[in-house]
C-alpha cells in the first residue's frame, strides 16, 4: 500500500484524541487542507482509504520517525503489529527478548500494570485507527457523496471503500475485546470533540462486530477479487470463524458450529496452502496469494518503520547469527524463545519438520537470565530474503508482508471446532487438513497422523508449530487454559524461573491510566 501523506483537520484532531486528556481539544484546522479538500474528488477517497489501510503498516506520516500517530510512546514502538506481538507473544512461552526497556519485561514476567507505556501504545494505536475508519465512513455517507456530485460508478466505488473500514473497524475492535476485554465505543454516529464515550464491555463488542460483518458480508469483493492488501469476503469470513472458536472465552457461550460453517466458507474458496513453508515469511511473500487470506503490506522503500516485520526480522538477530543471512545489515540482539516451543518438534534442525526453524550455535536451550540474548533459542522464522535467495529492497527495512489471516488457521480452526462439539463438519475431513498441513511440513507424509492422534491437546500443539510468532499464542492458551493457570508452566512464567501460576485477571490487559484518568465512562478491569 503506497504511503499517502494526508493531513486534514480530522487527523489532527484524532492525533490529540489519542493523547486523553493532556490537550485540550481543539478542532479548528491548523492548515487549508481539510476533510472538505481531501474528500472532495473520488480520488480524494482512495488516497483516504490509503490512509486507512496505511495506518496498520505505518507509524506516521513521515517514517521511521519524527512525526509519529501516537504521541507519548517511541515512534518506532508505535507500530501496530510490533505491539500487538508483543502482547500476544512476549506473554506466553514462545518468546522472550533481552531489552531493558521500562515495561518491556513485564510481559514474560506476567507484572504489567495500568501504566505499561506498550499496552497504552497498542490500545491507543486501535483506537486511532478505529477513529480513521469512523472518519472515512462518516464521509462516504450518502448525504456527503450528494452533496460533492459525487455519483454513479464513483459513489459505488466509495461505498465499497466504505465497507471495508467497517472491517477494519470491526479488526480493531477484535483487538481490542480479546486483549482488553473493554473499549470506548465510537462509531461514525459519534460526535467530534463531543462526550466522552461510554465503555463497551466483551458482550457488546462481540456483538457488534458479529454484526457489522454479517452486514457487509454479502456486498464485499470474492474472495481474492479485490486488491492485494484489501479486505474481501474471505477476511470478514476468517475473522467471524476466529471470533466464534474464542467466543466461550468472550461471552460466555459456545459457537464452535458457526466457526465451522464460516473457517469452510474460506477453505471452501479456491484457497491452497503454498508448496514451501519456509517461504510464508519471505521478502516477496507478496506472491502467497494462494495462502493469504488479508495482509498489512510492507516495503522496505515506502514503509520504513521500526514496526511489523523489520522488528521480526532484526529484533531475533544477534550473537554469532549472520546478519547477512537474514537481509539485513545487523540484528538487535532482542527476541527468542523458551524451549517449549522446539520441543514440540521432532529436532530443533527441521530435518524432519520443516517448520522447526531454530538457530542454536552459541545459544543456550535453557534461560538463565532473560536479558542475555545466548539464552533461549533463535528463531528463524523471518528472513528478508526472497525465494531466488537475493535480498529484499533495503536491509534496513523489510519487504516481508504480514498474513493477519491465512488458510492454515482455517484448516486449524475447522478441526479445533469440530473436536469441541460444533456441528456441520465431521472429523475425517477435520484429519484430512491437519495432515495436508503436516504434508507440507514433512513434504511427505512421513508425518501424517491418525484418527486416535487428533485430540484438542494435538491441535493447540499443532497451532504453536504452524503458527508460532504470527500472534497467537497468547489467545491460544487462554482458551485452553493454560495461561495464567500453574497446570502448564513455561521458563520465568510469573516471573519465576521455572514458571508458576499466576491470577486470573491477567487473562485481560488492564485499560491505560491515562484513559481511565481522562474518561469518567471507563471502568478498569478487576485486579488492576
Amino acid at each position: 500500500m503506497k504511503k499517502i501523506i494526508l493531513k486534514t483537520g480530522f487527523f489532527a484532531a484524532c492525533l490529540v484524541f489519542i493523547q486523553s486528556c493532556t490537550k485540550k481539544l481543539d478542532l479548528k484546522p491548523t492548515n487549508d487542507v481539510t476533510s472538505e479538500t481531501v474528500y472532495a474528488t473520488a480520488a480524494g477517497y482512495k488516497q483516504a482509504l490509503g490512509k486507512v489501510y496505511g495506518s496498520f503498516s505505518l507509524t506516521g506520516n513521515q517514517g521511521p520517525a519524527g512525526n509519529g500517530d501516537i504521541q507519548g510512546i517511541d515512534e518506532g514502538f508505535s507500530d501496530f503489529f510490533r505491539l500487538f506481538w508483543k502482547a500476544q507473544e512476549l506473554s506466553t512461552d514462545e518468546a522472550v527478548i533481552s531489552w531493558g526497556d521500562v515495561g518491556i519485561q513485564d510481559f514474560h514476567n506476567m507484572n504489567w500494570t495500568s501504566n505499561n507505556s506498550f499496552l497504552t501504545g497498542l490500545y491507543y494505536r486501535s483506537m486511532y485507527q478505529v477513529t480513521l475508519c469512523n472518519e472515512f465512513i462518516r464521509q462516504s455517507s450518502d448525504a456527503n457523496l450528494s452533496k460533492r456530485g459525487i455519483s454513479g460508478t464513483d459513489a459505488d466505488n466509495i461505498k465499497q471503500y466504505a465497507r471495508e473500514a467497517q472491517f477494519l473497524r470491526a479488526f480493531q475492535y477484535w483487538v481490542l475485546m480479546d486483549l482488553y476485554g473493554k473499549a470506548p465505543f465510537v462509531t461514525e454516529a459519534s460526535v467530534i470533540g463531543g462526550p466522552p464515550p461510554p465503555q463497551a464491555n466483551r458482550s457488546q463488542l462481540f456483538s457488534y462486530i458479529e454484526t457489522q460483518l454479517l452486514a457487509i458480508e454479502p456486498n464485499m469483493p470474492a474472495p481474492r477479487a479485490n486488491e492485494y492488501g484489501r479486505a474481501d469476503k474471505a477476511a470478514v469470513w476468517a475473522l467471524l470463524a476466529r471470533m466464534y472458536l474464542n467466543a466461550q472465552v468472550y461471552i460466555g457461550a459456545t459457537k464452535f458450529t458457526e466457526a465451522i460453517t464460516y473457517s469452510k466458507k474460506v477453505i471452501d474458496a479456491g484457497y491452497a496452502l503454498i508448496s514451501n513453508y519456509t517461504w510464508l515469511m519471505r521478502a516477496d511473500n507478496n506472491l502467497n496469494t494462494s495462502e493469504f487470506i488479508f495482509t498489512i503490506n510492507y516495503d522496505g522503500l515506502h514503509t520504513q518503520g521500526y514496526g511489523g516485520t523489520t522488528f521480526l526480522t532484526h529484533a531475533p538477530v544477534g550473537g554469532s547469527m549472520p546478519a547477512s543471512s537474514f537481509g539485513i545489515a545487523g540484528g538487535w540482539s532482542g527476541a527468542r524463545t523458551t524451549r517449549n516451543l522446539p520441543n514440540l518438534f521432532p529436532d530443533v534442525t527441521g530435518t524432519a519438520d520443516k517448520r522447526s526453524q531454530f538457530y542454536t550455535s552459541g545459544q543456550n536451550l535453557e534461560i538463565n537470565n532473560l536479558t542475555t540474548f545466548t539464552d533461549g533459542l533463535g528463531v528463524t522464522k523471518y528472513k528478508n530474503i526472497k525465494r531466488d535467495g537475493s535480498n529484499g529492497q533495503s536491509q534496513d527495512f523489510s519487504d516481508i508482508d504480514m498474513p493477519l489471516f491465512r488458510l492454515a488457521e482455517m484448516y486449524l480452526i475447522y478441526a479445533e471446532a469440530v473436536l469441541r462439539g460444533g456441528t456441520g463438519g465431521d472429523a475425517t475431513t477435520a484429519l484430512g487438513y491437519m495432515n495436508t498441513l503436516r504434508t507440507r511440513a514433512y513434504t511427505n507424509t512421513s508425518g501424517n497422523i491418525s484418527a486416535g492422534q487428533l485430540t484438542q491437546d494435538f491441535i493447540l500443539d499443532e497451532r504453536a508449530r504452524e503458527l508460532y510468532w504470527e500472534g497467537f499464542r497468547r489467545t491460544d492458551l487462554i482458551r485452553y487454559n493454560k495461561f495464567v493457570e500453574g497446570t502448564y508452566l513455561w521458563p520465568w512464567k510469573g516471573g519465576v524461573s521455572s514458571g508458576t501460576g499466576v491470577s486470573s485477571n491477567l487473562k485481560v490487559y488492564p485499560i491505560p491510566s491515562r484513559d481511565i484518568n481522562a474518561n469518567p465512562n471507563l471502568i478498569q478491569n478487576p485486579g488492576y
